[in-house]
C-alpha cells in the first residue's frame, strides 16, 4: 500500500487570526496521535499569518480514512467553515517522483 500525502491549504478571515491558532495546535497534537498519521505540519505565511498551509501523510488509505472520519476532525471543520474564506480547505493531492 502507498502512502496518502496531501497540502491542504486556507486563509482565515480577519480577527480568527488567534482562534484558528489554537484550534490547529490542539487538532495537530490529536492527529499526530493517530497511529497511520506519519506527519501533520501546519504552517502559516510569514509575510500573512492568515495564511494557512498543513503537510499531511499518513500510512496508506485506510489511515487516512481513519483519520477523516475521527469525531475531533469533525468538530475541527465545522468549527473552522466559520473562520475562513471561501468554501473551505484547498487541497493538492501528492506523490513522490520516482
Amino acid at each position: 500500500m502507498s502512502q496518502k500525502t496531501l497540502y491542504a491549504e486556507f486563509t482565515v478571515k480577519e480577527g480568527s487570526e488567534q482562534r484558528v491558532a489554537e484550534m490547529m495546535i490542539e487538532l495537530a497534537g490529536q492527529v499526530r496521535q493517530e497511529p497511520g498519521n506519519i506527519l501533520f505540519l501546519p504552517y502559516v505565511r510569514e509575510e500573512n499569518p492568515r495564511e494557512y498551509f498543513v503537510f499531511e501523510v499518513y500510512a496508506d488509505e485506510q489511515a487516512f480514512e481513519q483519520h477523516i472520519t475521527a469525531d475531533y476532525g469533525a468538530v475541527f471543520n465545522a468549527e473552522l467553515a466559520g473562520h475562513i474564506e471561501g468554501e473551505g480547505s484547498e487541497l493538492t493531492w501528492l506523490h513522490p517522483v520516482d
